[in-house]
């Protein structure tokens, strides 16, 4: 029978190697056996956190914790949990304690995650300006400040700090957000850019398609803009009454008298 350590480098070598069911069987039978071990809870909460188990994921990570409050990296899970339940304050708490005792990046810019979720858009800037200062180019923390500028009626700014977070590969959101700037900027081939770029990277970005749509009627590329705002329509019918408005109400669009000809020609 394998002792409470030997169980331990197992339950881990599942988890690193993608085989939560075994994680948590091994985290179990070992917490049966030594039901108080602060690394099977902290294990075992990682592995059901993982699979969106928040309750259960909670409980084991507070009694891992009991016995360990200055270990980082439970520090980190603990707060990932809280934030996952809406429960910021907490995870902030947690995770000024994991930086307390390891001050590593990855601490800093979780912390920087947690503000910018709690709604703390100045400490958020500050932390993402901070990351930034020790890591210049954060693919992250640019793209952060670049949305934050957007939202703050800057779109100057943020379109130079997105275009900046889109050298190097970037995810859908950060092209969409540039399409935003862009768009505010009257830069509407940019824009059609970006968002035809927010799309490709996530074909089921319905916004992204929309927004394609009109940026490229503004250019004057009513075929285009048709095509575009046919994909939003079939992802998200509810957009409707918005793809009719762009139609109606910009310089190149086109009135529709008959809306269910319009439906009909977007389906």
């Amino acid at each position: 029978m394998d002792d409470t350590q030997t169980l331990v480098r197992r339950a881990t070598a599942a988890v690193n190697s993608g085989k939560p069911d075994e994680a948590q069987r091994l985290c179990e039978q070992g917490l049966a056996r030594d039901p108080g071990d602060p690394v099977l809870h902290h294990l075992l909460a990682a592995v059901l956190f993982s699979r969106g188990v928040i309750g259960p994921a909670h409980a084991h990570i507070d009694v891992s914790l009991a016995k360990r409050p200055n270990n980082a990296p439970a520090r980190l899970l603990a707060a990932r949990i809280a934030r996952s339940e809406g429960q910021f304050d907490a995870a902030l708490s947690h995770l000024d304690a994991a930086i307390a005792a390891s001050p590593q990046r990855e601490m800093f810019i979780e912390k920087a995650r947690t503000l910018d979720m709690a709604g703390l858009r100045d400490q958020a800037r500050g932390a993402w300006q901070a990351i930034l200062k020790v890591i210049p180019g954060h693919q992250e923390a640019t793209a952060q400040l670049g949305r934050l500028a957007w939202e703050d009626g800057d779109p100057a700014t943020a379109a130079n700090l997105l275009a900046q977070a889109t050298e190097t590969d970037a995810p859908a959101s950060v092209w969409f957000n540039l399409g935003l700037a862009r768009q505010d900027l009257r830069d509407h081939e940019g824009a059609a850019r970006a968002y035809r770029k927010a799309f490709d990277l996530k074909p089921d970005h319905a916004e992204a398609a929309l927004n394609l749509g009109i940026a490229l009627q503004e250019t004057g590329d009513l075929d285009a803009a048709m095509d575009a705002f046919g994909k939003a329509y079939r992802l998200r019918p509810q957009l409707f009454g918005s793809i009719a408005m762009a139609l109606t109400s910009a310089p190149h669009g086109r009135l529709w008298l008959d809306e269910d000809a319009l439906r009909r020609m977007l389906a």
